[in-house]
């Protein structure tokens, strides 16, 4: 489960910046889900705000302790969009992937893997489409890869405090196991010159409704050579006017939602 990082910046009155939580509605989503956090700190300048009296009530009721800080404060962190209000938390408990296989859940699997996607903004919003998809897991590597940071957290808008996130050594041993559970594996992958095998196929012209793990590819890279070998489907989104590929995290929220779209029509969802 959880691990505590090493080194990282220790400021401002001694805490690790890596277990922050800021900005309004992150906070607020890790509060309902339960997140034991340590403190919040609050700007005295809007603790008379409905919603932020409303985030300060809640915290309270969950023994959490509120400190109101003057703006000073706020200007110590490196995040600009703390909105005033910054929670310190224990390290983020990733789960394993036989958490992630094991959820409670209806219908088919479906889980998202990330081969080594570096921009956390990136990761935040893979994590929050799926959660809001319905995906029963994200799993990232936990190397040359972004993990569970204040800006992942940010990004997700709370999504991390619900969707369990599964951190791995190796990826393509990964996706060998969840073959081994049953799951198919769909690449998410820009079609490849004349000749290459395996061709990828129109998102739309495959099949998303047994279990699956959908594969992200890494920006500018794509998928790498031995994830991409490990992938039964390979897909892409036409691409119809003058650039050639999207953001990754629009991709997958594209991919997304052709199986929730798929499932749904099968009364699977």
């Amino acid at each position: 489960m959880g691990r505590r990082r090493v080194g990282g910046p220790r400021k401002p009155n001694g805490a690790n910046l890596d277990d922050v939580i800021y900005g309004f509605h992150a906070v607020a989503e890790a509060l309902t889900a339960g997140e034991p956090l340590v403190h919040l700190h609050v700007g005295s300048d809007r603790s008379r705000e409905p919603v932020v009296r409303r985030l300060i009530e809640q915290a309270r009721a969950l023994k959490v302790p509120v400190r109101f800080e003057e703006r000073d404060y706020f200007a110590r962190f490196p995040y600009k969009a703390h909105q005033s209000v910054v929670a310190f938390s224990p390290p983020f408990s990733y789960a394993t992937l036989d958490e992630v296989l094991h959820a409670d859940r209806n219908g088919p699997l479906l889980v998202v893997v990330l081969d080594h996607i570096t921009d956390p903004h990136n990761v935040g919003a893979i994590i929050r489409t799926a959660e809001a998809a319905g995906a029963h897991g994200v799993i990232i590597p936990d190397r040359r890869a972004a993990g569970i940071n204040p800006t992942v957290r940010k990004a997700a808008a709370g999504a991390s405090a619900h969707l369990p996130v599964a951190r791995v050594t190796n990826i393509s041993q990964t996706l060998r196991k969840l073959k081994s559970a049953g799951a198919w594996i769909f690449g998410a992958d820009a079609p490849g010159p004349e000749g290459r095998e395996p061709q990828t196929q129109p998102y739309t012209q495959v099949d998303w409704q047994g279990d699956l793990a959908l594969v992200i590819g890494a920006e500018g890279e794509g998928l790498s050579a031995l994830v991409r070998r490990e992938c039964d489907y390979l897909v892409h989104v036409p691409m119809l006017g003058q650039i050639a590929s999207l953001n990754a995290s629009v991709a997958a929220a594209i991919l997304l939602y052709e199986a929730v779209r798929q499932r749904a029509a099968r009364g699977e969802l």
